[in-house]
């Protein structure tokens, strides 16, 4: 249990359709500050009518006083919440009046901060507050939703706690030195330690599709010079927004559009032709298309329909990084009738009349996570991923080490899977990381 000696107190709530705000406030003093506004004894969890006074005895507002007694509290520390209907200038008087009263302006996410501090949620809990308030469509707020009550948790201390009588059973066997491991259970051993790598492989896929939802996807457009990435572009984002010629070569720098399709997130980022530059101006494009297409989730390589297979040979450096492509041959509507051929991977597509878009914004809902909501999912963050991502590479190692075993080296690594899944919910995290994680809350959160 952290002990904090200063109460803070913030805005957690401004005045919505229904004019009602909240004041917070945490800490040893909460309860006093509390009653000193509302001129009145507050008894735990229950609803008091209340008249918020000024040092003076002015009449700031009135409305619903709440008090809960540590630690069975957000916070785990003495709470009160002050529900005022009047403006946000009379929210900013309430804290004022706070402060004078001995409070501290709280620092964003410092009421999740001490709650996390308190043990009354981990690290990947206490993020989930912050998705769960940024949630740009319903599904991602039910993925915020169930990593705040713990599915994400619950998942990775359950291999965690794999992993400690794995790492409990390679330590002892390391006393035993004499002994060949296999008769100190080193079939047993391997089995559950492969069971462990696959039950971390599925919750990395999991995870990966939670950062979807939370971060939306990271579209790049390449393709060769004329292919259309712009038009394609103005048509997913229903505006003019990137400039259209019919002379190769007329973007020479990125250009980022941020669109929603069915409440799902994507940055669709247009980059220069792929090609041999014709000057410096577009040779620095297309290096900087390179780059882009380096850090993209999905890349939308875009293609002439008339000639795909010059486009493909043409673009196929640029995307050799990519984790998926998806290739739309464009300008479809230019083809002769008769049926084209088809691919997973594959689409017709015609930035000029629509062609094909329809089946292109339902691919890419599928591929940010959106089209496989299982009742399971929670939203993750790239943090997440990365550590799993850690884990999983040393969990590989410690296999290979245990099949010649060298059983130093097997327990090593099984300790450094075993913090990487510690940095997860934050058993084992840095303040610096803390702090950094907390500084990126609303205030009052």
């Amino acid at each position: 249990m952290n002990t904090n000696t200063e109460t803070i107190v913030a805005i957690a709530s401004a005045p919505g359709a229904g004019g009602v705000g909240i004041v917070r406030l945490s800490g040893p003093q909460a309860r006093l500050i509390a009653e000193t506004v509302c001129t009145r004894p507050l008894a735990p969890r229950i609803a008091h009518y209340a008249r918020f006074r000024d040092a003076d005895g002015t009449l700031l507002d009135d409305g619903i006083a709440l008090y809960f007694a540590g630690p069975a509290s957000f916070t785990g520390e003495d709470v009160a919440e002050l529900q005022a209907h009047g403006s946000p200038v009379v929210l900013r008087q309430l804290v004022a009046r706070c402060v004078a009263l001995g409070a501290r302006q709280a620092r964003p996410g410092e009421f999740s901060e001490r709650a996390f501090l308190n043990g009354k949620l981990d690290l990947a809990q206490a993020e989930a507050i912050a998705d769960l308030i940024a949630a740009g469509d319903v599904q991602a707020a039910r993925a915020a939703r169930r990593s705040l009550d713990g599915v994400f948790s619950r998942r990775v201390a359950a291999l965690m706690e794999a992993l400690l009588a794995i790492r409990v059973h390679v330590e002892a066997a390391i006393d035993f030195a004499d002994e060949p491991l296999e008769t100190l259970g080193g079939a047993d051993l391997r089995a559950r330690l492969d069971a462990a790598i696959a039950q971390l492989a599925q919750l990395q896929r999991e995870a990966a599709r939670g950062q979807k939802l939370r971060d939306g996807l990271h579209v790049v457009l390449v393709g060769p010079p004329n292919a259309g990435k712009s038009s394609l572009l103005n048509a997913l984002a229903g505006s003019e927004r990137a400039i259209v010629t019919e002379h190769a070569g007329t973007t020479r720098d990125l250009l980022r559009e941020t669109i929603r399709i069915d409440g799902v997130e994507l940055t669709l980022v247009d980059t220069a032709g792929l090609r041999e530059a014709g000057d410096a101006i577009e040779a620095e494009g297309i290096r900087r298309a390179r780059s882009e297409a380096g850090r993209a989730d999905l890349a939308l390589a875009v293609l002439d329909a008339r000639d795909p297979g010059a486009g493909r040979a043409a673009v196929a450096d640029g995307i050799a990084g990519v984790p998926q492509v998806l290739w739309l041959h464009n300008k479809a509507d230019l083809l002769a009738p008769g049926p084209q051929p088809a691919a997973d991977d594959v689409l017709q597509v015609s930035a000029k009349t629509g062609l094909g878009l329809d089946q292109l914004h339902a691919r890419l809902l599928a591929l940010s996570g959106a089209g496989d909501p299982g009742e399971g999912s929670f939203s993750a963050r790239a943090r997440h991923v990365q550590a799993l991502a850690l884990a999983h590479e040393q969990l590989g190692r410690a296999g290979a080490e245990l099949q010649v075993e060298r059983l130093e080296l097997a327990a090593e690594a099984l300790a450094r899977a075993h913090a990487a899944l510690g940095e997860v919910g934050g058993r084992l995290s840095a303040d610096g990381l803390l702090g950094h994680i907390f500084s990126s809350f609303c205030i009052g959160k």
